[in-house]
């Protein structure tokens, strides 16, 4: 049976006490170059793993933080987590999943049970957790730190965040340049800032058109698969029918294709429809979805680094911002006589 390599055993060999050691392993500041390559060295030779367990009990801290979510869009949520794990592999952090209620009194019971029961160095907030009052206010009572995804108010918090209302403009922008006029949009869930964010964009871009708005034309949705077929059952239903739609993510789009195609119409020879996201589902369906993509695993790395950065130095971290890409494929094309 193999014998386990302690940390007194690297600290040996680096010639360092076991304090340095463990300041170098949990990435602290204030830790010579020299002597943290020295430290590198020793743990590379001796193939040491940290003992996350041990770590907690010499410390404060539980090496572990939680991402707490609320989303009807598993893709979605599915990328931050590639995302989030990455970064905690990479920290020698450990990553709690934390299901959540809509209500916001069950969201605040539910997180100080959380707390107290597991004890995280740390919080990661999804939409649209990101944006309870409640929440916010007692996370900021209890003092503990927490990093937020897509937040509507971004210059209070650290995290990441997209600029949403842009992309969305430029979808509508891109319809527009195919010669569609009657573009109807179906509206994200209301508790999400996303859905606000899309839906002005969507709005910006008819306005740069010089197309009327038209309220008949927005549908509201909830972010999932029935609730775009249910918006697209609608705005089909109408006399006069909408030549494009824009979903505000790819599962509504997904829904409105269904519709669509059971009616027989021809897409996007009679219907053009677009979404948001880039979620796998969204180049595996035909016809390819075009879309926004939001570089969600990357989202959920930059919000887990910016985390572990405030745990390490209080009121340290910022909210990023990164950049969006149109994915324009088959599901938009010219308007048709």
């Amino acid at each position: 049976m193999a014998v386990r390599v302690r940390i007194e055993d690297v600290a040996e060999v680096a010639g360092v006490s076991m304090k340095t050691v463990s300041r170098v392993l949990n990435r602290e500041p204030n830790v010579r170059e020299d002597t943290r390559l020295r430290v590198m060295k020793a743990v590379d030779e001796l193939k040491y793993t940290p003992h996350l367990s041990a770590r907690s009990l010499a410390g404060s801290k539980s090496y572990l933080i939680a991402l707490l979510y609320n989303n009807p869009s598993a893709s979605y949520l599915m990328g931050v987590i590639e995302g989030v794990l990455e970064a905690c592999e990479a920290e020698n952090y450990h990553m709690m999943l934390c299901p959540l209620e809509d209500e916001d009194e069950r969201i605040v019971a539910a997180t100080e049970d959380l707390i107290a029961r597991s004890r995280p160095d740390g919080l990661l907030l999804t939409p649209p957790i990101t944006d309870s009052p409640a929440l916010l206010q007692r996370l900021a009572e209890l003092e503990i730190p927490f990093a937020s995804v897509s937040p509507k108010v971004q210059s209070e918090v650290i995290g990441v965040a997209m600029d949403e209302t842009r992309a969305a403009f430029d979808i509508v922008t891109h319809l527009a340049s195919l010669g569609h006029r009657r573009i109807g949009h179906i509206v994200g869930h209301p508790a999400h800032g996303a859905s606000g964010w899309r839906l002005n964009g969507y709005k910006q871009g008819l306005e740069r058109a010089g197309i009327k708005f038209d309220p008949a034309l927005v549908v509201q949705g909830e972010f999932s698969f029935d609730s775009g077929v249910l918006a697209a059952t609608a705005l089909l239903d109408l006399k006069q029918r909408p030549s494009a739609v824009f979903a505000a993510n790819d599962d509504m789009a997904a829904g409105v294709i269904r519709v669509a195609l059971e009616r027989n119409l021809r897409v996007p020879g009679d219907l053009s429809v677009c979404g948001f996201d880039d979620t796998p589902m969204s180049s595996q369906i035909f016809p390819a979805l075009t879309t926004v993509h939001q570089p969600t695993d990357e989202m959920g790395r930059i919000a887990t680094m910016e985390l572990l950065a405030a745990i390490r130095t209080p009121h340290s971290g910022q909210m990023v911002r990164v950049p969006y890409t149109l994915r324009l494929r088959r599901s938009t094309g010219p308007l048709q006589a």
